[in-house]
């Protein structure tokens, strides 16, 4: 599949970031160029540009954030997904959906992609929501990762949390190998399970970073929400 047949939306966010680097001729619209609470702004765009693949990584991500700004949430990470697969169906466009591991309960740890999905939090709801619109377009793959800047932003980490987060740049291009894949379906995207402090340490082992606790924060989070990522390993095609 040629590059520039591929539009990639949340193309300034980190995932984004990293996708320019490895995939520069992607066409990365702006907000303004591609908003996907705007069907036909959407649609202008297509019509100036072919395309035959989608790749949507726009959302609103934060957690904290979204329980301040649940109606945010609705309009982009729900309907805004549900834009873009009417969009899709309309011009038999295959969509690869970006998720999050937030969707699992976090009671059981390396799910797969048949586990039950049980959110935690209105961010991982919203998230789930735009799961089940990319459900209803069988042209479709849904991904289900988690991943982080370099280094890593905060001064301490959960060390009673787990999970399969890598680095942006690392996810960036295991999502990448999924582009010419014919599988459809949900698959799991990450690395090895370990706890959020482990995970933080990889990233520069000479930085000190200190504990944390889930029971500290104001928010919901799931205890173990690591991946298994078989699936991913067998139907990858690395570009």
């Amino acid at each position: 599949m040629e590059q520039t047949k591929i539009i990639f939306t949340g193309g300034s966010g980190l995932l984004g970031s990293e996708f320019k680097k490895i995939l520069p001729d992607i066409l990365y619209p702006t907000h303004e160029q591609f908003d996907v609470t705007n069907s036909a702004g959407m649609k202008a765009y297509l019509q100036a540009h072919s395309c035959s693949l989608i790749i949507h990584a726009a959302a609103f991500t934060s957690p904290p954030l979204v329980d301040r700004e649940p109606v945010k949430a609705l309009e982009t990470n729900i309907i805004g997904t549900a834009n873009l697969v009417n969009l899709c169906q309309e011009h038999r466009i295959k969509l690869i959906y970006i998720s999050t591991d937030y969707v699992f309960k976090g009671d059981q740890g390396l799910y797969s992609e048949e586990d039950d999905l049980y959110p935690v939090n209105k961010y991982a709801w919203s998230k789930l929501g735009g799961e089940c619109a990319v459900r209803l377009y069988d042209n479709s793959i849904i991904v289900r990762t988690s991943f982080g800047p370099t280094p890593f932003p905060y001064e301490k980490a959960f060390v009673d949390q787990w999970t399969s987060r890598e680095s942006a740049e690392m996810i960036a291009r295991k999502i990448s190998g999924l582009i010419h894949s014919d599988y459809i379906g949900a698959v799991h995207v990450g690395g090895d399970r370990r706890t959020v402090f482990d995970y933080a340490k990889s990233l520069d082992p000479t930085r000190e970073i200190k504990e944390l606790s889930t029971n500290e924060v104001s928010f919901s989070v799931p205890r173990d929400t690591s991946l298994n990522c078989e699936k991913y390993k067998a139907i990858a095609k690395p570009i």
